[in-house]
């Protein structure tokens, strides 16, 4: 999937500029696909361009083609030499700057995924962050913060970046994806690698055709409901991360029941997601699965 710019993200580093109140480091944390590197690459543009208008970069200019293709001598930018970024990676970083110093004008240093680094490159990055310049913009992007050292953290403005809803189910269907099963996924994450991920999964085609029919039981009142649990469902949901799933799926069918129906239904739809809460809760304090489940469909056939 190519990067977009995050929108919240983007009017708040356009405002910073405005302002004249950039920060000297950044840390970029979200999940992929929302947008960090895209940011990165702008802010550079914008800080570099030549023909820059109401505030946005030409995107055709010598230097804005020159980062764009990674060319530009003020710009550098880091990925993991294997599986991690190394000590020697961001050594050179120091080099480059003291080398350059104050002449060149404004260092950028663009750092993708930051959370690869090994100690050794943590602890150099460190040292560097201890002495800050004006003249260095350090760009942090990372999609695992929690492996970011605390102290790299403290020294930077940490920005979070969120896929909404919307662009993850645009994304989703230009994936392939119909829009009713974007929808779905996008309810069941907030991540465009999770939802492609759970969509390639055999299991989650096999649930949903499960779940329609369970569904269709339990709106009819029919307690067929119970012996369908038993048939169906048990043998699908082996795994804790399926029962969590197959409860996500039914919260999002009963939510989609109630925004179709109107007076009494949408009451009864409403009482079906507060007990589906509580039955999410119940899961995750190691209720077993078949007693929450069964639990739910008794309670909502009385209804």
């Amino acid at each position: 999937m190519d990067e977009q710019l995050n929108p919240t993200v983007h009017s708040l580093m356009k405002q910073s500029i405005e302002h004249g109140r950039l920060a000297h480091a950044y840390l970029f944390e979200g999940e992929k696909g929302t947008g960090k590197h895209q940011e990165s690459l702008w802010l550079a543009k914008r800080l570099y361009c030549t023909n820059v208008k109401e505030n946005e970069p030409c995107n055709a200019c010598l230097n804005c083609l020159r980062i764009e293709n990674n060319e530009h001598p003020n710009v550098h930018q880091v990925t993991p030499d294997g599986q991690t970024i190394k000590v020697d990676q961001i050594r050179q970083l120091q080099t480059e700057f003291a080398k350059r110093g104050f002449e060149a004008g404004r260092q950028i240093f663009i750092l993708s995924d930051a959370e690869t680094m090994n100690i050794q490159a943590a602890n150099s990055l460190l040292k560097f962050l201890e002495e800050p310049s004006g003249q260095v913009l350090l760009l942090l992007e990372t999609s695992a913060i929690g492996k970011i050292l605390p102290t790299i953290q403290s020294r930077c403005q940490i920005i979070h970046f969120h896929l909404s809803t919307t662009h993850l189910i645009e994304q989703l269907q230009q994936a392939g994806l119909s829009l009713n099963t974007a929808k779905i996924l996008a309810f069941l994450t907030n991540s465009y690698d999770k939802a492609v991920e759970i969509s390639r999964d055999e299991w989650f085609n096999d649930a949903r055709d499960v779940l329609k029919q369970f569904v269709q039981y339990l709106t009819n009142r029919d307690f067929a409901a119970f012996v369908y649990v038993q048939r169906k469902i048990i043998p699908i949901t082996k795994e804790k991360q399926q029962q969590q799933l197959f409860f996500d799926l039914l919260m999002y069918a009963f939510r989609t029941l109630r925004d179709e129906n109107q007076g009494s239904l949408q009451t009864v739809y409403n009482q079906a997601l507060a007990d589906l809460l509580q039955a999410k809760m119940k899961l995750n304090s190691n209720v077993a699965f078949q007693n929450v489940i069964e639990q739910f469909v008794l309670h909502f056939l009385q209804q």
